[in-house]
């Protein structure tokens, strides 16, 4: 009975139990089992949040930002040197080398590979000058493993450091431009930079063709900077650039150089300029500016002007030179001959204004020849009032003086000439004698070749030929003188300019010289400075076997003078040079 109580008792504790028991695996409650499901299953999901981000920054590192980091580590382990190509050589007319590249040796250093920069930087001094203190700079740059030490050496102080046999110390084989004639031409040929590009001169305006193209090396080393064995690689082969042919007469020009020198010296001036160009090619074969400067040490340059050819790039108030223009367009227009009188006051009035000679006379009678030879400008003036002031700016535009000439060389200067329309009475007296009116001297010089070329202007230049590639340019020519009869008369009248006026020192003994003196004004600031002046000549040889047309100025002159005596000068060598004979 006992064991049945027992039984009863235990049966029903297991009762009682599967009552008060939740259903569910291994006897846990319910509520435990769901929360540990959900801690589960979120551990899951950021292990698997946290491997898609490592996977995505893999695949963005190794496939979308692979290209980038490998170049960056092959730039980190590389060096990329530029090579300078052979620049092509400038000729003058009669084949001498005006300009040349030379070999040279650009000296460069691995500062990863310096072992004593302070040793080092002392013995590249005391060979290649300069502070040793700039040397170690460079030799202990960080992070880099090239620099330049010394580019376009000359090679045998180049091989001086190579038998130094410092340790990070390399040398490339180059080029420099070289002048063999320094400043003679100077500034014609012009000058290029330490790259090889051009600065000034043909070298900047026949750069395209001179240049060439550079090419590349590449430099690759270890993580330490030391090279990798053949790891220097020529990537791009440099292309040489192509020789030119220009007019430039160099003898010529030495002789321009000499007598306008001395010519601005005597008559005390602060500068000059002076061009020779031939009228039926519009080659020029000469052309100078004061001061001169020598391309081969571009340290002498100062403001950048002594640069310029003055006659191609500076204006000017061309002063009586312009009374030729005046005379031909009164002459064409059939207004006036040479032996017509004209009745010529001391004073004249305009507006508000005075005109006069430069030189005091009382009132008198002269004809159209003695206006010219005696350069009067109230006769010119007058004489251009007959014309019609509206006739006389027509000629000046075809003329093409408020033109560019079109000439190869850069930085060419463009005058001014007032509209017709805003002129008043003194604008048309000043203009007649060349005040009022700004050119460049080659503009005067391509008018006056007009009157040796039958009319016809040529575009001026100085590129002859490309000998490499057989191209000769072909450069325009305009009839600009439409009544060809007046080109002898108007020659005739230069002529007696030189023989009985104001240009008697332009005289050559067995020779005709036609040619025209200014003694001209010089504007600042909208008035005319005081007993200074700008001085100049403009002539050829009629009849003769030349068609060359110099022109030669003197700048700030005080007190006048004359300038036809370097004219003389210098076409006296022409004949004797080009064995130039009267017709």
């Amino acid at each position: 009975m006992g064991d049945r109580r027992g039984h009863t008792s235990f049966g029903s504790r297991r009762s009682g139990s599967s009552r008060n028991t939740p259903r569910g695996s291994g006897g846990f409650p319910s509520e435990a089992l769901s929360d540990g499901s959900s801690r589960a299953v979120w551990v899951v999901l950021i292990f698997a949040l946290i491997a898609l981000v490592f996977f995505g920054r893999l695949i963005y590192l190794q496939v979308i930002k692979a290209d980038e980091y490998s170049a960056k580590a092959q730039e980190a382990r590389t060096a990329n040197i530029e090579t300078s190509p052979r620049r092509g050589t400038i000729y003058d007319r009669n084949g001498y080398v005006l300009a040349t590249s030379v070999e040279a040796t650009t000296i460069y250093a691995n500062p990863y590979e310096v072992t004593d920069p302070a040793g080092e930087a002392k013995q590249l001094a005391e060979v290649l000058g300069g502070e040793a203190a700039d040397y170690k700079a460079l030799l202990t740059k960080d992070d880099i493993s090239f620099v330049y030490i010394k580019r376009k050496a000359e090679v045998d102080v180049a091989d001086q450091v190579r038998e130094l046999k410092l340790d990070g110390i390399y040398f490339l084989a180059d080029t420099k431009r070289e002048y063999p004639y320094g400043q003679i031409g100077g500034q014609v040929i012009g000058a290029v930079n330490i790259d090889g590009e051009g600065l000034t001169g043909l070298e900047l305006q026949y750069d395209d063709i001179l240049s060439g193209t550079g090419g590349k090396l590449v430099v690759e080393r270890g993580r330490d900077g030391t090279p990798i064995p053949g790891g220097v690689k020529e990537e791009t082969a440099a292309v040489d650039g192509q020789d030119i042919i220009i007019s430039l007469d160099i003898s010529l020009q030495e002789k321009v150089e000499e007598s306008l020198t001395q010519g601005v010296k005597d008559v005390n001036g602060e500068g000059g300029n002076a061009i020779v160009m031939d009228a039926g090619t519009g080659e020029i074969y000469a052309a100078a500016s004061l001061p001169l400067y020598d391309p081969n040490d571009l340290t002498t340059i100062v403001d950048g002007s002594e640069t310029q050819a003055k006659s191609i790039t500076q204006i000017f108030e061309p002063g009586s030179i312009f009374k030729t223009v005046s005379t031909m367009a009164i002459l064409e227009n059939n207004v006036m001959t040479p032996e017509d009188e004209l009745f010529c006051p001391a004073v004249i009035e305009a507006d508000e204004y005075k005109v006069s000679d430069a030189h005091e006379r009382g009132d008198e009678t002269m004809t159209l020849r003695q206006i010219l030879d005696n350069s009067s400008n109230v006769g010119i003036s007058l004489s251009i009032e007959k014309l019609g002031f509206t006739p006389f700016y027509e000629k000046i535009v075809e003329y093409n003086l408020n033109e560019l000439t079109g000439v190869d060389y850069p930085g060419e200067g463009l005058g001014y000439l007032q509209p017709r329309d805003q002129w008043a009475k003194i604008t048309g007296y000043n203009i007649s004698f060349g005040q009022g009116i700004s050119v460049t001297p080659l503009q005067m010089v391509r008018f006056y070749g007009a009157l040796i070329n039958d009319g016809l202007e040529v575009v001026p230049h100085f590129l002859v030929e490309k000998p490499l590639s057989d191209e000769k340019p072909v450069y325009a020519t305009e009839d600009v003188i439409d009544n060809k009869e007046a080109i002898p008369t108007i020659t005739s009248m230069l002529e007696t300019v030189v023989s009985d006026g104001t240009g008697t020192g332009a005289q050559i003994e067995g020779y005709r010289v036609a040619g025209k003196t200014s003694t001209a004004e010089i504007a600042e600031e909208g008035v005319y400075k005081k007993d200074v002046y700008n001085l100049c000549f403009t002539g050829f040889l009629p009849d003769s076997s030349s068609q060359l047309v110099c022109f030669v100025g003197a700048n700030e002159v005080p007190g006048g003078g004359n300038v036809s005596t370097v004219f003389k000068d210098i076409m006296a060598f022409a004949i004797d040079r080009y064995k130039i004979m009267p017709n």
